[in-house]
């Protein structure tokens, strides 16, 4: 089953200095934080902020490329958690032929955001991060929530998509 989720949101993790993408479900319910590099996190962070350049940067390159092409993203689907590391794919329907696309979820994240497609989470994804976490830290599933929900809330508004390189 996939999620329907929307970009929350960027952070720093506090213990790394590691930018964070923080993706939660249209109800509040589930929220998945996704590790990211930084010129990714630039990337999204720009969108959120819908800072325009002269010149297109790489995801506006692909979403001109596509819009050239008269091709659409359908969506993108954070499918699968192996080894520490989230995958993604971008699904692009091109003259009624889809193709899927393997993606690292922050540059599928980066072009959901310029094409304003709908980004989805797979629910095994969501349980495979909780295990993650429960088997880093030794921490049951509802520690995790809690120690995730406290970090969200102790957080400034103004943190939240004000990410800056």
């Amino acid at each position: 089953m996939i999620i329907e989720m929307k970009v929350l949101g960027l952070t720093m993790d506090p213990s790394t200095s590691s930018p964070i993408v923080i993706l939660r479900d249209e109800m509040g319910k589930r929220s998945l934080p996704i590790w990211i590099g930084i010129m990714e996190a630039s990337a999204i962070a720009m969108e959120l902020q819908k800072v325009k350049f002269v010149r297109p940067l790489t995801h506006d390159l692909i979403k001109n490329i596509l819009e050239s092409l008269n091709a659409t993203i359908n969506k993108i689907v954070v499918n699968d958690l192996r080894d520490n590391t989230y995958y993604a794919t971008i699904f692009i329907k091109i003259k009624g032929d889809e193709f899927q696309i393997d993606s690292r979820p922050s540059d599928a994240i980066a072009i959901a955001l310029r094409t304003e497609s709908p980004i989805f989470v797979e629910e095994q994804v969501i349980a495979k991060s909780l295990q993650m976490e429960m088997t880093k830290d030794g921490l049951t599933e509802e520690e995790i929530k809690k120690k995730w929900a406290e970090l969200l809330e102790s957080l400034p508004p103004e943190d939240f998509g004000k990410y800056k390189m």
